[in-house]
């Protein structure tokens, strides 16, 4: 390897600037760089750390002087490939360890808060409550609201950084052994102790693979996401309830028992959009997988109680009831009954839970002898705590039998509801086969809505057993099946993507019923439209409305309760129409769709489709649910979350908690006291109708309208990498063609990993200065400041620039040849455009002037993240000009990826 000289190492660089809060943090970010080294030293080699060390050190030379980026890449370009990946690797697993460190840091600042009794941590539930008290909200309007509250966090397979449980668990044991000394109040030998098993778990990470051999299937997916269900959340929910119930006695002093407020759901196993591994098989697979997580879960928390309830008959009063429950489950159960210990048969409690746990195996196994399904366990677990509570057992083991029943409330038999999600014109395809007639497709809408009435009302198909349709309906008679065994909280929504008219909902209901997927005379299932792009926001209205108007599906929503869930695509409508294209349609929908569905007298819920990156609707939460439309939340919370951002968010028990929290605090901000109507907002709607249509004018003109820009995406992006990673087990597109049948995710992906951020940006900077222009800047300015959509859609937009670096964009746009002159002076110029408006508009001087710890974060990471992605640049110059699937150049390029995705995050 190639090395920097002693004197170039030896020049001093100014270290990032840490506010004093903070000086812990940097404390472990040196901690952990130094045990990275230590290991790179001894598993790869003195020389390979000698080299990172190089390349860093020129890397931050680079950006404190302002220099061109072109004696690093020239640097970079002399790496052999042979040590290219091993580099990767090297400043991956430095950026990692920057990762954990932050991640800890923000545990350290919630103690800090809770510590110093200074009042609640900001965003926090209880800070919110006192909020919401001192702005007049009464207890009892609170309450009102719990009984139709819901969150529910909605997890995708949608990897852009796809991590394998094995180094989950390992990142698990670093943070575990940072939190232990958060304080630094472990002894020496202690904290010596907790170094060497923070090695090994680095030296091992370094020793394992990053991704598998092969494609994920689904079920790998299923298990991925069931590392954060099973071993993170279902452990931190009982910790959100108490903090919820908490923070409501302290701030409105008095006791709440508080409903169940907190779900999940997923889509893997049911997301068949686009995805031909997903059908009928992988619904039942998947929610067998689900229930059995889920009850090895409850068994372990039951043989946990077994040792606190061990109370006996003599000494405490006990619920006659418990000992009768325990005479009927041994004869339900004889064989269990059998392996009672008669030196036990005092502790009828542990008896019960024994008891217990043996009818959770044989609903595992499917047994007769089990739960028919989650009400009966949780009719047990009530048993006991009623009991607990007549025998004075609050400080004797109620709290933990509390737990358990709260995650069970929760849970139930099924972990997450399951999504089921498929293209209108897969249901049309259908359709047709079913009525022997191709041209289905093509009627016109009133005369395929009047036919599917009829099939509705009974009316029985002309061909029952087309092929065309056997796919389809087999998914129906899966959810049949499954509904009986599962039971109803198995599904969530059936989500119809490209929905475009009233038809496409009605087919939904007539395959269901031509399946049988039938109960009490009405197909179970919420049916949810989903809007995507811009034209189809638009439409969405007219859609909802012919909808609440057509009496057989008025009348499938009485039978759901009056309750309708539409979601909203952020990432297609993006692709089509840029970011405050999108946004605007995505809010102008809400407010449409919310009058409408008060007029109609249903209750709507909005499912928010957002990914991790800006383009896709990605930013902070608690900001985009306090910018949505007044009455738009109403209590509830549906959001996907998907990619790193899964990670990020729910990897560790702490932050899990302090995020949903946030989001919790949100919604209740949001649904009791919004922001009250200004005079303005008719001008701000006004002014915000012409930057939306300027914006996509602008932004179609260069992605969509342009000669050659497909080709040129193709070669200054690594798509073609992207497209041969192994993470997911869909493809990459619906169909072939060009960025109109690409999907969202590798679309941005590609952009974020050359380090534009093109799909965030582009068409906001000439928006925005046309309207500075037009209007004035003092106008600009009072949009940002006084009306939160618009100020949060510019703080994305400004996040995603100071991630981007167009220095070295444009090395990756020299890949595309005689293209680059046709593109990148009308690419680097809309940056610079954008970057200007926002910092005129915010009035300051650098981006990110007034968020510390963001600017901080990516000071830290871009000395390994910018090296990385000069040497994709050559990687990609090298295999281009002649590499295979099998060549070790795409290994490296794959490493690359990889490590870009962990470094600059938000980007998929």
């Amino acid at each position: 390897m190639a090395t920097t000289s002693p004197n170039d190492r030896d020049e001093p660089l100014r270290e990032p600037e840490f506010a004093a809060t903070d000086e812990l943090l940097r404390d472990d970010v040196r901690r952990l760089g130094a045990l990275v080294g230590d290991v790179l030293a001894e598993q790869g080699s003195p020389a390979l750390l000698d080299e990172v060390e190089g390349v860093r050190r020129a890397a931050i030379a680079r950006r404190e002087a302002g220099e061109p980026v072109d004696a690093l890449a020239e640097q970079l370009s002399r790496v052999p490939l042979a040590d290219a990946e091993a580099l990767v690797r090297a400043f991956a697993a430095y950026f990692g360890a920057i990762n954990l460190a932050e991640r800890v840091h923000r545990i350290r600042r919630r103690r800090d808060y809770q510590r110093t009794g200074d009042g609640p941590q900001p965003g926090g539930l209880e800070a919110v409550l006192a909020q919401l008290r001192d702005d007049g909200v009464p207890l009892d309007e609170v309450r009102a609201l719990l009984g139709r509250m819901r969150i529910e966090p909605v997890f995708t397979a949608h990897p852009t950084e796809a991590i394998r449980r094995t180094l989950l668990e390992k990142e698990r044991d670093i943070v575990r052994r940072l939190v232990a000394d958060i304080d630094r109040g472990r002894t020496p030998d202690e904290r010596a102790t907790d170094l060497e098993r923070i090695r090994q778990a680095l030296t091992a990470a370094w020793q394992t693979s990053e991704a598998p051999p092969t494609r994920p299937t689904v079920i790998d997916e299923m298990e991925h996401v069931g590392f954060y269900l099973g071993d993170v959340l279902y452990r931190v929910l009982p910790a959100y309830y108490r903090t919820f119930a908490e923070a409501l006695e302290k701030v409105y002093g008095a006791p709440a028992e508080l409903p169940v407020l907190l779900q999940f759901g997923t889509w893997v196993g049911g997301d068949m959009d686009g995805n031909p591994n997903v059908g009928a098989d992988t619904i039942l697979a998947t929610l067998a997988a689900q229930r059995a997580q889920v009850l090895g879960c409850y068994r372990h928390d039951l043989r946990r109680l077994m040792t606190i309830l061990t109370q006996t008959e003599d000494r405490v009063a006990i619920d006659p009831a418990v000992p009768a429950r325990i005479a009927h489950y041994r004869e339900l159960l004889p064989d269990a009954g059998r392996r009672l210990k008669p030196r036990q048969a005092d502790m009828v409690y542990r008896q019960l839970l024994e008891m217990m746990a043996a009818r959770l195996s044989a609903t595992g196994r499917g047994h007769a002898s089990g739960y028919a399904d989650a009400r009966g366990f949780i009719a047990d677990l009530e048993l006991i705590d009623a009991s607990l509570a007549r025998g004075r057992g609050e400080h004797a083991g109620r709290y933990a039998l509390q737990r358990v029943l709260l995650r069970a409330r929760s849970f139930g038999f099924h972990l997450a509801a399951l999504d089921l999600r498929q293209d209108s014109a897969v249901h049309d395809a259908a359709v047709a086969a079913l009525r022997g007639e191709p041209d289905w497709p093509e009627r016109a809408v009133e005369a395929r809505t009047a036919d599917l009435h009829g099939w509705i009302g009974g009316t029985a198909p002309a061909a029952p057993e087309a092929a065309g349709a056997a796919a389809t309906l087999a998914v129906f008679r899966a959810v049949r099946d499954a509904r009986q065994r599962y039971g109803e909280h198995a599904f969530g929504p059936y989500i119809i993507s490209m929905s475009r008219n009233a038809a496409d909902a009605l087919a939904v209901l007539a395959l269901a019923r031509v399946a049988g997927c039938v109960e009490d005379g009405e197909v179970p299932l919420d049916v949810a439209p989903l809007f995507e792009t811009v034209d189809d926001l638009d439409a969405a209205p007219a859609v909802m409305r012919a909808l609440f108007d057509d009496p057989v599906y008025r009348g499938h929503l009485a039978a759901r309760g009056g309750r309708q869930t539409v979601m909203l695509g952020y990432s297609d409508s993006a692709k089509d129409g840029g970011l405050l294209a999108s946004r605007w349609a995505l809010q102008r929908t809400q407010v449409e769709l919310t009058a409408l569905a008060r007029e109609a007298g249903v209750r709507i819920v909005f499912f928010h489709g957002r990914g991790g990156s800006v383009s896709r609707g990605g930013g902070k939460t608690g900001k985009a649910i306090i910018a949505a439309p007044r009455g738009s939340v109403d209590g509830s919370l549906r959001v996907t979350e998907q990619g790193e951002v899964i990670h990020r968010k729910y990897g560790i028990r702490a932050l899990a908690l302090r995020n949903l929290e946030q989001a919790t605090g949100a919604v209740l901000r949001a649904s009791l006291r919004p922001r009250p109507p200004e005079p303005r907002e008719g001008r701000w709607r006004e002014l915000m109708s012409g930057l939306a249509a300027r914006s996509r004018a602008h932004y179609r003109a260069l992605v969509h309208e342009r000669d050659g820009f497909v080709d040129y995406f193709r070669a200054a992006t690594p798509i073609d990498v992207i497209e041969r990673l192994q993470i997911g087990s869909r493809p990459s597109r619906r169909r072939d063609g060009g960025v109109g049948n690409l999907r969202a995710i590798p679309w941005v992906f590609a952009w974020s990993q050359n380090r534009s951020g093109l799909t965030g940006w582009y068409g906001v900077g000439t928006a925005l200065a046309e309207g500075i222009e037009r209007n004035g800047l003092d106008e600009m300015v009072a949009l940002a400041r006084d009306w939160p959509f618009f100020a949060s859609a510019i703080d994305d937009v400004e996040m995603l620039l100071a991630k981007s670096d167009l220095a070295i964009f444009e090395r990756y746009s020299l890949l595309a040849g005689e293209a680059h002159a046709a593109f990148f002076a009308d690419i680097a110029g809309e940056f610079a455009r954008t970057r200007d408006a926002i910092l005129a508009i915010k009035r300051r001087d650098q981006i990110l002037a007034d968020d510390y710890r963001l600017r901080l974060s990516i000071r830290l990471r871009n000395p390994y993240v910018d090296p990385i992605s000069l040497l994709q640049v050559e990687l990609l110059r090298r295999w281009r000009a002649g590499g295979s699937a099998d060549d070790p150049t795409l290994r490296a390029l794959i490493a690359t990826v990889n490590g870009i995705a962990a470094g600059i995050q938000n980007t998929g």
